[in-house]
């Protein structure tokens, strides 16, 4: 398994911005984001979530969690408002 922490450029990968959706918003977002990304077989993607309230990062973590298609998650080393995500291929 690859260790998310190692990536410093994320400018390769598919991302999803978050700012200005609320949370139902986002989750349905996330969800279709990644399911569009296994079907793609990309392996590595990134969710901008921002810093902000940590409302759009506990969405975030949250509906990471809960999706099968995800094998493992966390947040960027050096980007507190980015999440990298690996997906099943």
């Amino acid at each position: 398994m690859m260790n998310l922490n190692q990536i410093l450029f994320t400018d390769r990968f598919p991302k999803l911005d978050l700012h200005g959706y609320d949370r139902e918003t986002a989750r349905v977002a996330i969800d279709d984001f990644i399911r569009d990304q296994y079907k793609m077989k990309q392996a590595i993607c990134c969710i901008i979530h921002g810093i902000g309230s940590g409302i759009l990062y506990r969405t975030t973590q949250e509906t990471l969690k809960k999706n099968p298609l995800v094998l493992q998650y966390a947040v960027h080393y050096y980007n507190s408002g980015c999440t990298i995500v690996q997906i099943k291929i």
